[in-house]
Parts: C-alpha cells; structure tokens; sequence
C-alpha cells in the first residue's frame, strides 16, 4: 500500500512507499545535486558576461579608434540577439533530450567565443566587428539561460519553487559581484601587460578576463558531464517519472494541460520580463559612456569605479534575494513585483539632470594638446593625453547639466535594489503560471523576450543618448516603466500559478 509524506520544507517531495527511504533519500540528494549545478552554471553564466563588460568600451576605442557610443551599443546588442535566438532553441532541444547535451554544446561555444574576444585586436582591420562577432557568439552560448530556469522549475514543487528561483538569481549575482570585481583587480596588468609570443597573445586587462572566463566554461562542462541528473516533480512536489528519452510510452502532461494555461498571462509576463530586462540592459550598457563624460573619467578609471560599483549592486542583490525569499510568502509573488517597480522608477528618476553644473567637454584637452586625436592610438596608455570629459559632438553637453556623483550612485543603489527583486519575481510567477508541463519552449521564449530587451535596450539608449543626451533618455525610461506598472495591475488578478487557477492548490 502506498503512502504519501508530507509535502513541508524537510520532505518536499511525495513519494510511493514501492521505493525504499534509501532511494528516496538518494532521489532527493541527487535532484538537489542537479539543482545546485544548475545554480552554478547561472553563476558562470552570469561571470561570463559581467567580467569583461566595464572594459568592453575602453577595449573597443584601444584596438580599433573607429568605435563610438553607438557601435558599443551594437556590440552590447549582438550578444542579446543571438542570446534570443538560440533560447528556444536550447529550450525545445532540453524537452526532448537530456538537459546536459544542450547545456554542454552552448557553454563550449561560449568558451570558444572568448578565445575569440582575446585575440580580437589580432587583425589588421576592422578590429571593432571581430569584438561584435565575438559577443555574439558569447551571447548564442548564453541561451543556455533557458536551459537551466527549465531544469529548476521542472525539478522544484510549487512551495520549493520561489526559493529555487531567488536562490538561482543569488547565484547571477554573485556572477555579477565576481566578474566585475575580477575585472577590476585584472586591470591592475594594464593595457600594455605581458605578450605570450609563441601563441600570438597580448595578456592584459582586456584579454585577462575573456581567457579566464575561457577556464569557467571548462570548469562548467565538467560538472555538467559528471554530476548532472534528470529530474522532474509536479506542483505537489511528486516524482512525476523517471525519465527516459527513448521509451515510446514515455508520460507527456503536456496533452493534459496546455489548453489550460492562462495565454494573458504568459503573454503579459513576457511583456513584463522584457521591460524589466530592457531597462536594466540601457542601465549596464550606459553606465561606462555616461560616467566617463560626466565625471572625466579616464578608460582604466571608468573600468575600475564601475567594477567596484557593480559589485557593491550584486552584494546588495543577495541581500535583497533574502528578503525577497521572506516577502514572497508573506504578501505574495505579485505586490514584491510591483514595489520593484516603483523603486526602479524611482532610481532613473533620480537620474534627471538639474542645477548649473556641466560637464567638462573634451574640446579642453584637444585645445591644450592638438596632437592628441592624431597620437590616441598610440599614447592611449598615457593618461596625461588621453581625452576625458563629455565628447565635443555630442552637442547636448553644451546646455544640459551634469549628473552628480551623488545621484549616479543613488539610482545605482535604487536600481540595484528594485531590478534583482523584479527579475526573480518575473520568471518565478511565469515558471508557476506554465504550470507542471515541460518548460523548455516556455523559457525559452521568456529568455528570449529578456534577449530582445538586451537587444533592443542598447540600441535605443546609445543612440538617444549620443543625439539626445541622459534628460531624454531617462525621462522616456521613467515613461515606459509607468506603462509596466499600469499594465501589472491591470492584469494582476490573473498573475496567479496554474494548480492555484484550477483549484488544486491554495495560494
């Protein structure tokens, strides 16, 4: 006779007694085993991409002097477009087959596409599209993304679930912490480093951090090879089977339930997903550019400041991940969203400028040192030469008012409190609304819609910035994030888990 064990936070799982508590035991440990990689695996993801982002600007204007604001945010974009592209890709593939054989394919194509990024300055020509297309390779083997939210919602019940996400989110941001804060002590190598002759490599504080990132995806494909298990369980937290690809009576739940899903629903937290995402990517992507002209940093400078602050956002996004954890179970999923937002609005309003102060313009160091536009490439490690301040084409320097120190920290403290709580909600909420049926296409397209954002952010945010400058660029954002929270409380009543919409489950 079967028995069912108490769903709680000892024994999540319900299982049948035809199995002994020894396998049950080692189900368990095994599925949180799988789980745990998958956290690490969004950890290296997340390093991947942060430890060379600070320095993705001062790198493009080192190798190839042609690069401006508006082909970083190219740059910036090709690794979210091809990021978009793949997601559903490596989400169907993990429906049907094992979750590792994508996972490995995608990472070992990241791994190459740093190679890649760090012998970027090799050619003699059109050093800036070699970057472009590395990113964009990064960014193809960062589908994976979808890959790994799939697997976690998959093998987590629906009270287990929350906690999963925020842990799975905890872990981007210590990659957020890490590669930032590597990038930061790297730079100490400098531009010109240390030239490893018999492999054509200049190791500096460009290149240091693709190549290590290079020695995480390996490190990544290992842990995936030996340790990763397939699991699923149901919103109750049962065992639903033991997977097998190639069975031809394998169970599919998917006939069950896809009429069922709330399509409103999915389709409005895909809405929500890509603001979120879209916003946060004009605030990484603009973050170097507009530091560097509103307060005359130099490239190392900029680098260097900005890793710290970055790091000091992904402390302060574990720190919200606890809270999160807490205010999730005690007023819900969809008002932790929404306070999210309001505070994101809050960081870019901040962001306004105001007052009698303006930036240095660049025109000052090429009065002083005319030789400097022909010689840039050269003395760019100079810098006693080297340009700093709001660049003389970008007009709106001339009439609009500095951004102070004091507020670009302030929104980075804002943002970084209201992005990391809006992220794990939105996909935590939609991984519920999709309900038990495989969830590989779901995330997939969620990912996706993230990708289109870090696509579509960057693009829009260099080129207002470049034309317009931060008061319009800023302003829309405020603009667009008041459209998100009209729209979350127009449709919050149908925002709700799918065992909780049919009955199953009371929330």
């Amino acid at each position: 006779m079967s028995r069912l064990i108490d769903s709680d936070e000892a024994t999540p799982l319900l299982r049948d007694d035809a199995s002994s508590d020894d396998s049950q035991d080692e189900d368990y440990k095994s599925r949180w085993r799988s789980i745990r990689v998958m956290y690490f695996t969004m950890f290296l993801s997340s390093v991947g991409f942060t430890i060379v982002i600070t320095s993705l600007w001062p790198y493009l204007h080192k190798i190839d002097d042609g690069a401006n604001a508006t082909f970083l945010g190219w740059v910036v974009a090709a690794y979210s477009l091809c990021q978009m592209v793949a997601s559903p890709i490596f989400g169907l593939w993990s429906n049907h087959r094992p979750h590792r054989e994508p996972l490995v394919c995608s990472i070992f194509i990241n791994l190459s596409a740093n190679i890649y990024y760090a012998y970027a300055y090799l050619p003699k020509t059109n050093n800036k599209f070699h970057v472009l297309f590395a990113r964009a390779l990064v960014g193809f083997g960062a589908g994976n993304v979808a890959v790994v939210r799939s697997f976690v919602a998959g093998a987590t019940s629906l009270k287990e679930r929350t906690n999963a996400m925020a842990n799975m989110s905890a872990c981007q941001a210590l990659g957020f912490i890490l590669g930032p804060a590597l990038q930061a002590c790297l730079s100490f190598i400098g531009e010109r480093g240390v030239t490893v002759k018999f492999i054509d490599l200049e190791l500096n504080m460009y290149t240091a951090p693709a190549l290590l990132a290079v020695a995480f995806g390996i490190i990544n494909i290992l842990l995936v090879l030996l340790v990763l298990r397939e699991h699923r369980v149901d919103d109750h937290g049962r065992h639903i089977q033991a997977i097998n690809y190639t069975s031809e009576d394998r169970v599919d739940i998917s006939e069950e339930t896809e009429e069922a899903i709330d399509s409103v629903a999915v389709l409005t937290s895909n809405v929500l997903f890509f603001i979120v995402m879209f916003i946060f990517a004009i605030f990484e992507t603009i973050s170097t550019p507009l530091s560097m002209d509103m307060f005359a940093w130099t490239r190392k400078e900029a680098v260097l400041y900005n890793g710290l602050i970055i790091c000091f956002i992904g402390f302060e996004s574990i720190l919200v991940f606890l809270v999160v954890k807490v205010a999730s179970q005690r007023v819900g999923d969809r008002p932790v969203l929404l306070a999210g937002l309001a505070i994101i609005f809050c960081g870019f309003f901040i962001l306004l400028p105001w007052g009698n102060h303006y930036p240095k313009i660049q025109w000052a160091d090429l009065k002083n040192n005319s030789l400097v536009s022909q010689n840039f490439a050269i003395n760019a490690s100079n810098s006693t030469v080297e340009p700093t301040g709001c660049p003389f084409e970008q007009t709106w320097c001339q009439y609009t008012p500095a951004i102070h120190l004091a507020q670009y920290i302030t929104s980075d403290v804002l943002i970084g409190m209201g992005y990391p709580a809006c992220n794990v909600m939105s996909y935590t909420l939609y991984s519920k609304i999709v309900g038990p049926r495989p969830q590989g296409v779901y995330m997939g397209l969620l990912t996706a819609s993230g990708s289109g954002a870090r696509t579509f952010g960057p693009i829009f945010v260099s080129q207002v910035y470049t034309i317009l400058g931060p008061r319009w660029a800023f302003s829309i954002i405020c603009g667009i994030v008041v459209g998100a929270i009209i729209l979350l409380s127009t449709v919050y009543h149908r925002l709700i888990a799918f065992s909780v919409r049919h009955g199953q489950t009371i929330e």
